[in-house]
Formats: C-alpha cells, sequence, structure tokens
C-alpha cells in the first residue's frame, strides 16, 4: 500500500470521528510491519478528559490485536464541513508512538488528501522523546 492509498484509509476513519462538542474530525490509519492497517477516529466525551485522538485509537486497537511493529501512520483533520487542514499529533500521540516506533524510521504523515500531504519522522515531531530505551 502507497501513501496515497494510506491516506484514502485515514480519509474513510474520520467518517466515524464522534465530536459533538468541538466539531473538529481527525481520521488515522496506522500501517502495521506486517502491512495491516488500523483505522482510527478521535472520540469526545462531555467531561473531556475521558476524549481520545484518533490516532491513540489507532495504536490500542493495533496493540489490543497484538501488533508492536508500527511503519507509518496517516493523519487527517479538520472541521466538520469544511476543508481538511494539514494537523499534526498531540504530545500524548507522539508519546505513545514513542513507545511502539523506532523514531527514526516511522514516518508520520500530515494530509488534507492523497496528492497534498507532508511527511516527518517521528525523531522530527518528538526530538528528545522520552521511550523504552530510557528506563
Amino acid at each position: 500500500m502507497g501513501d496515497k492509498e494510506l491516506i484514502l484509509e485515514a480519509i474513510e476513519a474520520r467518517k466515524n470521528a464522534y465530536t459533538p462538542y468541538s466539531h473538529f474530525q481527525v481520521g488515522a490509519a496506522l500501517e502495521g510491519a506486517g502491512g495491516a492497517v488500523y483505522r482510527g477516529c478521535n472520540i469526545e466525551n462531555a467531561a473531556y478528559t475521558p476524549s481520545n485522538c484518533a490516532e491513540r485509537t489507532a495504536f490500542f486497537k493495533a496493540v489490543s490485536e497484538g501488533e508492536r511493529s508500527f511503519r507509518r501512520i496517516a493523519i487527517v483533520a479538520g472541521p466538520e464541513g469544511e476543508k481538511l487542514i494539514h494537523t499534526a499529533p498531540c504530545g500524548v500521540c507522539r508519546q505513545v508512538m514513542m513507545e511502539f516506533c523506532d523514531p527514526d524510521a516511522f514516518r508520520i504523515l500530515l494530509a488534507t488528501g492523497p496528492d497534498d500531504y507532508r511527511t516527518y519522522t517521528l525523531r522530527q515531531l518528538l526530538p528528545e522523546g522520552f521511550g523504552p530505551d530510557n528506563l
């Protein structure tokens, strides 16, 4: 699967976002080392803190199914009913990525569509990340 196809998976995942409060919808598609794709969307809660980001939803879904190694993630986001905007993962999501990914190899695609995306490594977005090697 190429980058464009992974971005299309993230766009599909975004359709399931539950965002009655912020109306900011995020979709993520996470590719495991073996090629399996795990979709995630953001899920809000009236109490706010129990809300979950799309990226963590995808990671937790993958980990709960036994996946432990990942290649890349595509992320799409934007206000409900409006154009997508390039949106980087929050700090908590970056920290979850650090737990499971090689920061120099794991790719993060921030997309507004299959033909408009920016690619970063986890190290670029979390240069001094704390991971298992720090313990």
